[in-house]
């Protein structure tokens, strides 16, 4: 006689504790406001700038132009040449042998300082020394001048 073996056939009954849960969870109509939807963002190549932005952008783009327009605006108006012709005359004093601007000086101001007459005739011939040559035109200050 042979002998069947006989295997018992497993039978998986779920219940509902064994349900696996759901992906993502369920969202009901009732739970989301109506001007809420869920969008996705997208990244998009353009810089999109807010009312104020614009406003900071623009300003600081400006500024450069309003401080030269500023600076031409005040400064420009005392630049202005004239066609009067300048009505001051000098007298001239020729540079001989042996002459300093402290001899120059104290022939032409005895009562003066040299040392101011010597700055005051530097300053008015653009000289970058005190050394001068025989034959150079002194131009002396109208002060130190006789009427």
């Amino acid at each position: 006689m042979s002998t069947a073996v006989i295997t018992p056939i497993r039978t998986t009954v779920r219940t509902e504790a064994h349900r696996p849960a759901p992906l993502r969870p369920t969202v009901q109509q009732s739970d989301v406001p109506a001007q809420a939807a869920p969008t996705a963002v997208r990244p998009s190549g353009r810089i999109r700038l807010t009312r104020r932005g614009r406003i900071v952008f623009t300003t600081l783009a400006a500024a450069p132009f309003i401080a030269v327009a500023v600076w031409f605006g005040i400064g420009g108006g005392s630049a202005i040449a004239s066609s009067d012709s300048s009505s001051t005359s000098f007298e001239y004093v020729t540079v001989e042998s042996g002459d300093s601007l402290w001899t120059i000086a104290a022939d032409v101001a005895p009562q003066a300082d040299p040392r101011d007459v010597i700055a005051e005739v530097m300053s008015l011939n653009q000289l970058e020394s005190s050394t001068v040559v025989p034959g150079q035109e002194i131009a002396l200050p109208e002060r130190y001048t006789a009427p």
